[in-house]
């Protein structure tokens, strides 16, 4: 009866495998996982999937598929899918491949957001702000400015591609994704750059597409780096804009200029292929020659005359009209406008040709001085009056200048330039003609012989009959022949103090005085009676006597004008 241990066996290895596998069967999956089933059937838009549970799951064929495309799947094949309920109303288990697609995708998209490399996408809808990716199951953002390096006015032909993108930033927590496609055509065309530009050289000739044209220069497309042709630089003529030689789309031949080998920007040339024409410009211009040119550009300073495509000199204001000082060059020359002109100087070094085009017409100063030579009389209105003058309009539209000092014999110039208005008629002599400096001096008081001749040799010393014109406080006015007016001081009215007094003499009389001072250049003549008197009286005591011998100064001076009367009277 009794059982012996050896009579009981212990469970093989194969027992053990079988009741684990076992287990195994028996256990149901976990929903919120990822599973892995069958598809035993394809259903109108459905595949039903056997996961091992009592029922099968029913899955949209959409989710088999990257939008766009058609799902690539049979019965038998294997399929990943998301358990998200065992059994629903309908006794069927709850699966999605998208959701199982997204957690495979946001483990592999984590690590390759680490490790900062690219994914692969599609483009596959359009929301504010930009489009939404499809990456493999998780849904990211494309913000519309990383579509492409440069504004896209059609996003059509990049919808449903795959195509790479860079992880931009990812937030598992909120489902958040934001990729760039920008960013990896940059990189993948900083690389294209970089070994385009290793293999180009300075002066290398290369051909190109003319990509954009601005107001600078056009930018042209060398097969993957673009290069600067400056404005300056599409030919030795002056272009204006660049679209007068160049279109967007042309082909064009240019050599490479320079490469800066930082910012890898390349300057680009098309004159340089061409000869410079400015290449012994100074033999073929010389000094004070004349040519025909066209005028290209007018400016503020000046004009631009081409004298052949490539070479141009500029005509300044100045050099523009012999009599036209203030006028604009606009009013003189217009773009387009065919001119004679003079060369003036020439700097090959510097590429620069100064023309004049007064110099092909006659000179109107050069006439006016052979027609006009000093002590000519002539007419003509008043154009302006400044500060130091007159100026007045005379023949070839010449101006002649009145100086202040030249308006009037006895007027200060402040005083008499008030007798005159603009627009006025007045007569002037030719007093001097600086052809050179174009310059006319002209005199209104030159018309009238000077005052200051018809007085008289005076000499200091000298006594002057005049005529009181005017009587103050500090003395008289007195009038001498030909209305030469002077001064006599108060101080010098009268030897005695007593008899200084102004209000002595009227207007109208006659007096003697003794010229203290003449300046003829100054116009300046100062008399005076008390140095009369003093002379005088010296004359008489040398004459008569003096006081030493017991007469008085009474007596002498008496005996001076006693004969001094008799000697008139015996004289008329």
């Amino acid at each position: 009866m009794a059982q012996t241990a050896e009579s009981i066996s212990a469970p093989s290895m194969s027992d053990f495998e079988a009741m684990l596998e076992a287990s195994f069967e028996g256990r149901s999956p976990q929903e919120g996982s990822v599973i892995r089933g069958t598809i035993v059937a394809i259903e109108n838009d459905f595949a039903v999937v056997d996961v091992g549970l009592k029922t099968e799951g029913r899955v949209a064929l959409k989710e088999f598929a990257m939008p766009g495309q058609a799902p690539n799947i049979k019965v038998g094949d294997e399929v990943e899918v998301y358990l998200e309920r065992v059994e629903n109303a309908l006794g069927e288990a709850v699966l999605s491949r998208d959701k199982a697609r997204r957690e495979e995708s946001w483990i592999r998209l984590e690590k390759a957001f680490n490790g900062e490399e690219r994914v692969t996408g599609v483009i596959f809808g359009r929301v504010k702000g930009g489009f939404t990716v499809d990456l493999d199951g998780a849904v990211a953002f494309l913000p519309g400015s990383q579509v492409d390096v440069r504004p896209m006015r059609d996003v059509g032909p990049l919808m449903n591609q795959p195509q790479p993108f860079q992880i931009l930033k990812m937030d598992r927590r909120r489902g958040n994704i934001v990729v760039s496609r920008r960013a990896v055509l940059e990189e993948r065309r900083a690389e294209e750059r970089s070994s385009l530009v290793a293999s180009l050289k300075e002066g290398q000739v290369v051909e190109g597409v003319v990509k954009n044209i601005t107001d600078y220069g056009a930018f042209v497309d060398l097969g993957g780096v673009d290069g600067l042709l400056h404005v300056t630089d599409i030919a030795w003529r002056r272009v204006s804009h660049p679209t007068e030689v160049l279109s967007v789309g042309q082909t064009v031949t240019v050599q490479i200029i320079k490469i800066n080998p930082d910012t890898q920007r390349i300057s680009l040339g098309m004159k340089q292929l061409q000869t410079d024409p400015w290449e012994g410009v100074g033999a073929k211009y010389p000094v004070g020659a004349r040519f025909t040119g066209k005028v290209t550009n007018v400016t503020d300073y000046g004009a631009f005359v081409e004298l052949e495509p490539g070479v141009e000199g500029l005509v300044h204001v100045s050099e523009m009209s012999w009599v036209k000082k203030n006028v604009a060059p606009s009013k003189i020359v217009s773009p387009g406008q065919d001119v004679e002109v003079q060369v003036l100087e020439v700097d090959s070094n510097k590429r620069r040709i100064s023309l004049g085009l007064k110099q092909c017409m006659e000179n109107p100063w050069q006439h006016f001085a052979a027609s006009h030579p000093p002590g000519t009389e002539i007419e003509g209105e008043v154009k302006s009056i400044t500060e130091f003058g007159l100026f007045v309009g005379l023949d070839s539209d010449i101006d002649g200048m009145v100086h202040l000092s030249d308006l009037s014999w006895d007027k200060p110039g402040d005083v008499a330039v008030q007798d005159y208005q603009k627009g006025q008629t007045v007569r002037a002599r030719v007093l001097d003609i600086d052809a050179e400096k174009e310059r006319v001096s002209l005199g209104i008081k030159q018309l009238s012989g000077d005052p200051m001749e018809k007085v008289g040799p005076l000499r200091k010393g000298s006594v002057v009959t005049c005529t009181v014109t005017e009587v103050n406080d500090g003395g008289i006015e007195v009038s001498l022949a030909d209305g030469v007016k002077a001064f006599i001081r108060r101080a010098d009215l009268a030897r005695d103090r007593a008899d200084q007094r102004p209000e002595r003499f009227g207007v109208g009389d006659k007096v003697d005085a003794m010229v203290t001072q003449y300046d003829k250049a100054g116009r300046k003549i100062s008399l005076s009676i008390k140095q009369r008197e003093i002379s005088e009286e010296k004359e008489a005591v040398a004459q008569y006597g003096s006081s030493d011998s017991g007469a008085s100064l009474g007596d002498i001076l008496g005996a001076a004008l006693k004969r001094r009367s008799s000697s008139d009277d015996s004289a008329s």
